[in-house]
């Protein structure tokens, strides 16, 4: 008799059992919705499927009387930007600082303890700092990025760059590599996949910094507008919003892990990953 453990559903199996869930708790929702509302049809909790047509229409198709603008794209834009400088330089940051850290016990000896430290602390209790130091524009929420994830990516770089097979940085100085072809021809291939997988284990951290910060100062963005029209319960706005931002995340951890299989298709390989 077969393993439930060893069974593995087909492509077609595995797609309706992903969305099973999603459906479920559409259902849920529906039958909550029309129960609060059959009580009270003003109710602003769960607001009918008609509510969040109307909201939709109004926010991502429908220019704002006052700008011109169609909100929910420019809010889009607005937090995709921050979010991509954030995130880049966090990966820039930690890429260096941690094969720095991880190959050369000098560093590692001097900056390792800074960057532990750094990790540790709570980037919303440094968010008052931050506004001081680098006012209300751009860079204060692109900084509180950084420093929420740079660090953790640094040391997660450190680690994987420390458990690299001794013997293959051996061979290399055989052979007659100095460090800094060590770090590009040895090391560097193969911590890009591993980068990759950092960035994506913090994307969500990245979103949550992202979304706080436009919360607390911001003229435009996806967390700017929940935060604005949370004073009038507008749930409609709210949770369409929400669904957006769960969807953007969505489609950079994809794209991420497609990025990471183009790049290093090896890497998956040993992992036991496929395409499919």
């Amino acid at each position: 008799m077969a393993k439930i453990m060893n069974y593995c559903p087909p492509r077609t199996g595995r797609l309706l059992l992903g969305m099973l869930p999603f459906i479920l708790l559409i259902a849920v929702y529906l039958m909550a919705s029309d129960a609060r509302l059959a009580v009270n049809p003003a109710d602003k909790l769960l607001p009918s499927i008609d509510s969040f047509v109307s909201a939709i229409d109004r926010m991502a198709f429908t220019p704002s009387k006052r700008t011109g603008e169609y909100l929910l794209l420019t809010d889009t834009l607005a937090s995709l930007s921050r979010l991509a400088m954030g995130v880049g330089v966090s990966a820039l940051i930690g890429l260096s600082i941690g094969i720095a850290t991880g190959v050369i016990p000098l560093v590692r000896s001097t900056f390792s303890p800074l960057v532990t430290a750094l990790s540790l602390i709570p980037p919303m209790a440094i968010l008052p700092i931050l506004f001081i130091s680098f006012g209300l524009g751009e860079l204060s929420k692109v900084m509180l990025i950084v420093i929420g994830i740079g660090p953790i990516i640094v040391r997660d770089i450190q680690l994987r760059v420390l458990s690299l097979p001794e013997e293959q940085l051996i061979k290399a100085q055989t052979l007659g590599g100095n460090s800094w072809q060590i770090i590009v021809r040895v090391v560097l291939p193969q911590i890009m996949p591993k980068l990759i997988e950092a960035i994506r284990l913090t994307l969500g951290s990245a979103w949550l910094f992202l979304i706080a910060a436009e919360a607390i100062v911001a003229t435009e963005g996806l967390g700017y507008r929940i935060f604005l029209v949370r004073r009038y319960l507008s749930m409609d706005v709210i949770l369409p919003y929400v669904c957006w931002i769960t969807l953007l995340a969505y489609l950079m951890d994809w794209l991420l892990r497609l990025l990471s299989q183009r790049l290093s298709p090896w890497y998956h390989q040993s992992q036991g990953e496929s395409n499919g």
